[in-house]
């Protein structure tokens, strides 16, 4: 069975639009055998981490909150189907279960409430569009990925049960593909082995894909995304970004290792490990193929730049007059796995040890509290991460401009920079 997997994320399905879109792409692919993974609709996931503060903070705001969730689905259902009784009793399933946890006294593990709450944006996009594919008369059901799944409980940051997850995804989906040609289902989510619902880590959604691509010997996946394929840069930051129409799976897993967004840094090893072509292309331009990510050996590429924002430098050193040696940084680095900091960059000299890790505070504190009276730490907030791949010298200085480089590494094909920006001055009016 030649099975493919189609991804479409948040901003594919921000609205009644996107759905619609979403329905015209899936139709001209109606008799083919696809695995259609969906995200929450655009901005909803954000709107629900804010239902949790507001539960955990017990400010009053939190069914408030959730109610201007709910009105959003409620509102993009009226403009979807004539008919909604169906649809709207789904919808009010997936809610009671929300709204049950939130009667309750907020559970001590944040991160697990967390996984429960944030998971229902994709239960409930998923719901509206396998709705809507059957409106549209495409052979079409909808399956919960919590049943293929397995993982860990490591909420907010799931590990794969790869063995259980394969002989699942063969068991269930294929048996059900044998009689519908779309299966639709979840980013994001999967369940632990008690039934409780875990994450996959922000923007996981891509991941899903992949694991389920390779768990069905998927003959491609195709990520569907609001631009034309994979960029050089950030358009919303860049005006001269290109397109690159074909990179390596080595290629990819850099640029994604780096912070690019265009695609969820889990996701390319395990399609790499089966060799299935990823596709990333414009959801406003279907018949285009965009970026074609497969086993290419030789590819020159022009420079790629990526900024991850909201980088915190930590510059740990001990407290007496020790340098910091192998039994120090054996401890960092543990506790920097426990609390799940990712280390962006780092730097040792015989007294000090500087890492660059995404600014995540209750992590930092909680670093910072077991690193204990034997080390001090001193932090750098409001910093951005600038890496540059097949730099030149011309970019190199380009990016530089207004620019405080608190920490520089420069490779053969790559340089990595931390850096604070520096406001241009104003010449100051005076009246006369």
């Amino acid at each position: 069975m030649q099975i493919k997997v189609f991804k479409f994320g948040g901003a594919s399905v921000k609205d009644a639009e996107g759905f619609r879109n979403v329905g015209r792409i899936l139709q001209k692919f109606r008799s083919d055998k696809i695995v259609v993974v969906v995200s929450a609709m655009g901005k909803t996931t954000n709107a629900l981490e804010e239902v949790i503060k507001s539960y955990y903070a017990q400010d009053g705001k939190t069914s408030a909150l959730l109610d201007q969730i709910k009105n959003s689905h409620l509102a993009l259902v009226q403009q979807l189907f004539p008919v909604t009784s169906e649809i709207l009793d789904d919808i009010n399933d997936i809610l009671v279960e929300i709204e049950w946890v939130l009667e309750e006294v907020p559970h001590e593990d944040y991160d697990y409430t967390y996984d429960q709450i944030v998971s229902i944006g994709e239960l409930l996009s998923s719901k509206i569009l396998a709705h809507y594919l059957y409106h549209l008369e495409i052979n079409s059901q909808w399956i919960d990925v919590r049943d293929v799944i397995l993982t860990d409980n490591t909420y907010r940051d799931a590990k794969v049960i790869w063995d259980v997850t394969q002989k699942n995804a063969s068991q269930k989906m294929l048996s059900l593909l044998s009689n519908v040609n779309h299966l639709v289902t979840q980013g994001f989510i999967g369940c632990t082995s008690e039934n409780f619902t875990t994450t996959l880590g922000r923007e996981g959604s891509d991941y899903t894909a992949a694991i389920l691509s390779y768990c069905l010997d998927a003959e491609s996946m195709h990520i569907w995304k609001d631009v034309p394929g994979v960029l050089t840069g950030d358009p919303r930051i860049f005006d001269e970004v290109i397109m690159m129409p074909r990179l390596s799976y080595k290629e990819a897993i850099e640029m994604t290792y780096y912070g690019a967004k265009v695609i969820h840094p889990k996701t390319i090893k395990p399609i790499q490990n089966k060799q299935i072509p990823l596709y990333v292309r414009p959801f406003l331009n279907p018949d285009s193929e965009g970026t074609i990510i497969s086993d290419e050996k030789e590819l020159s590429y022009p420079p790629v730049v990526v900024i991850e924002p909201d980088q915190t430098l930590l510059h740990i050193s001990t407290n007496d007059f020790s340098f910091v040696a192998e039994h120090h940084l054996s401890m960092i680095f543990t506790l920097l796995a426990k609390y799940r900091l990712k280390v962006n960059m780092m730097r040792n000299t015989a007294i000090s040890f500087s890492v660059c890790v995404n600014n995540i505070p209750d992590r930092i504190k909680k670093f910072e509290k077991e690193l204990g009276m034997e080390f001090k730490m001193i932090t750098d907030n409001d910093l951005e991460l600038v890496t540059i791949r097949h730099y030149n010298e011309e970019i190199l200085k380009d990016m530089k401009k207004n620019k405080l480089i608190l920490f520089e590494e420069k490779l053969s094909d790559t340089v990595q920079m931390v850096v604070r920006n520096i406001p241009k001055m104003k010449r100051k009016e005076i009246n006369t």
